[in-house]
């Protein structure tokens, strides 16, 4: 299993992509969480294996519907706490 932190910028906020996230996520088996963060932007973490993340981070550059992803940066987690699921956090 490995472990990302992305950090989507764009139009992200109040477009339900945190929900979103949260759904994706479960559909492919991702564990994790996604939140705001202060600057507009949402940042996730996930857990799975790296096909599944590859298909994660793949999806994260669509968004739903009303989102504008300009920018997708994605980095290494460090895997201090295994997930076993994937959560909006607040």
């Amino acid at each position: 299993m490995e472990e990302i932190v992305a950090v989507i910028h764009g139009k992200v906020q109040g477009v339900w992509f945190r929900a979103w996230t949260r759904d994706i996520a479960r559909e492919l088996g991702v564990a994790g969480w996604v939140r705001n963060l202060p600057d507009g932007s949402v940042e996730a973490l996930a857990q799975a294996e790296k096909g599944v993340l590859d298909q994660f981070i793949e999806r994260l550059h669509d968004g739903p519907p009303l989102a504008r992803v300009t920018e997708v940066v994605v980095k290494s987690g460090d895997k201090e706490t295994v997930f076993d699921s994937f959560d909006v956090r607040r």
